[in-house]
């Protein structure tokens, strides 16, 4: 189940791009289906299983413009487990070719519709 989901940065490619993480309760977890909708120029992320509002930004006149014209948002996930994920304390080097370690995270890319109120 989706604990927290944080709008991080939006940008205007060829169409309006959302960067999101989303925070997840339980490894096993694999319930976030996302619905995108547009009040006037407030974003809004919900749940389509609950209906649950998760998170929201307020757009630009110019983000605005594109979302109707597309009616289309890309979303950019990237998923974070609670307990799993956060900042990496100690840093173990790979001795073959000298990097440190990094947590393991799982991301997507969709277009999903959007739904103007």
């Amino acid at each position: 189940m989706v604990d927290t989901v944080e709008i991080s940065k939006i940008n205007i490619k060829n169409t309006v791009v959302v960067d999101v993480s989303v925070w997840m309760n339980h490894p096993d977890d694999w319930e976030f289906r996302p619905s995108l909708s547009l009040s006037e120029n407030q974003f809004t992320i919900s749940d389509i299983s609950s209906g649950k509002h998760l998170a929201s930004v307020e757009l630009s006149d110019e983000q605005v413009e594109t979302l109707q014209r597309d009616r289309v948002a890309e979303l950019k996930v990237k998923f974070q487990v609670h307990g799993m994920h956060g900042k990496l304390q100690t840093i173990n080097p790979i001795i073959a070719d000298g990097k440190a370690k990094k947590l393991a995270t799982a991301s997507w890319k969709t277009l999903q519709p959007v739904n103007f109120d």
